[in-house]
């Protein structure tokens, strides 16, 4: 949060809490006109504060099912092997969040899938035989308990 005053904490605020409202519902609600906001927004977007704006979709509607977190084990640690693992990763719709981790494991991955079935077949075709994968661990979200990803801006 460096070089960040409050009025840019407030703006970032209430952006993560609703990215579609307005300039002039932004300015309004931390009490500055709209034009002075849109610089600041336009800056803090510039500085990469803000790197997009997204909606939020639910899995549930949309048919997945299943939310799976899955550890990876690599064979190889060289830079050339993770960096084909992440280069195949991102590439693969299922996979909805990836993240390079210490500890016993080396990858962990937030998967989306229909059902078990389709699950399994994710792992079967898709992610055991991407090269260097050693070993793989899956844990089934059972319910989610905190949504989303809001940053503490405090």
């Amino acid at each position: 949060m460096h070089n960040l005053d409050k009025t840019e904490l407030a703006l970032l605020t209430e952006l993560q809490g609703d990215a579609r409202l307005t300039i002039n519902q932004l300015a309004e609600r931390v009490a500055m006109s709209a034009s002075p906001c849109w610089r600041r927004i336009k800056r803090l977007e510039d500085e990469r504060y803000i790197e997009a704006y997204r909606a939020v979709l639910s899995p549930e509607r949309l048919g997945f099912g299943i939310i799976a977190f899955v550890n990876v084990m690599m064979n190889s640690h060289n830079s050339d092997a993770c960096r084909q693992f992440e280069e195949q990763i991102v590439t693969i719709p299922q996979v909805i969040s990836c993240n390079h981790v210490s500890g016993r494991y080396d990858y962990l991955l937030e998967v989306v899938a229909t059902d078990l079935n389709a699950f399994g077949n994710f792992l079967r075709e898709v992610l055991q035989p991407l090269p260097s994968v050693k070993e793989v661990n899956s844990s089934f979200s059972l319910k989610s308990v905190k949504k989303g990803r809001l940053l503490p801006l405090r």
